[in-house]
């Protein structure tokens, strides 16, 4: 029986993905314990669907800060007093400093909407349609110090059609990250991946059927 792990989830806004993954470790069995939710603005709406959930929630609210570092260290003095093993980011809109990331590295995991590594940064779904790429979709990934970037865990892909606006494309890759990120926390709260030499390796029964 593997052990129990821990995860604290960081938001910004309504949490989707956080929703996704509570759902699925509901459903599934996990052997984790969300120990809580945490956003970086206290009207984030995801917090009210944990607090439902009876899941600690509160926020850290980045614009009561001065700037990046004294954010991050109220930001890991609070994920720290939930001793998570793995800190997950859904839809957790702030960059991270270097030293926050240093912290929680090989622990921390993102939800990134592009293949990447293209389309790093914002505006990812307008990036595609200019680009006229066939293929757009997200990147669950550890996180490093390089915005975007990280060892990549899993991957969805989707079509791009033609006459697709941004909104229509931003929902195609969304139903994908639902079921890619879940997927990923889950591997890694079971023991199924592992880093080696900047490369993540799954177990060979981790793979989706």
């Amino acid at each position: 029986m593997r052990a129990m792990r821990s995860i604290v989830i960081l938001i910004s806004g309504r949490g989707s993905n956080m929703e996704a993954i509570v759902r699925a470790a509901q459903a599934e069995s996990w052997p984790v314990k969300i120990a809580a939710v945490i956003a970086s603005r206290p009207d984030a709406e995801g917090l009210a669907f944990a607090r439902s959930e009876g899941i600690p929630a509160l926020a850290v609210a980045s614009k009561q800060f001065p700037d990046r570092e004294q954010f991050d260290a109220a930001l890991r003095q609070a994920i720290d007093a939930f001793a998570p093993d793995l800190v997950v980011l859904a839809g957790f809109m702030r960059i991270l400093t270097a030293g926050f990331v240093a912290h929680y590295a090989g622990r921390m995991l993102n939800i990134h909407p592009s293949l990447l590594p293209s389309f790093p940064g914002l505006a990812t779904h307008r990036q595609a349609l200019a680009a006229g790429v066939k293929l757009h979709g997200a990147t669950v990934h550890f996180v490093t110090a390089d915005l975007d970037h990280g060892p990549i865990v899993a991957q969805a892909a989707v079509p791009v059609f033609d006459g697709d606006s941004e909104q229509q494309l931003a929902q195609r890759v969304l139903q994908q990250e639902h079921i890619i990120y879940p997927r990923a926390v889950r591997w890694f709260v079971e023991g199924r991946l592992r880093l080696e030499d900047g490369r993540v390796h799954i177990d060979a029964d981790a793979q989706p059927v």
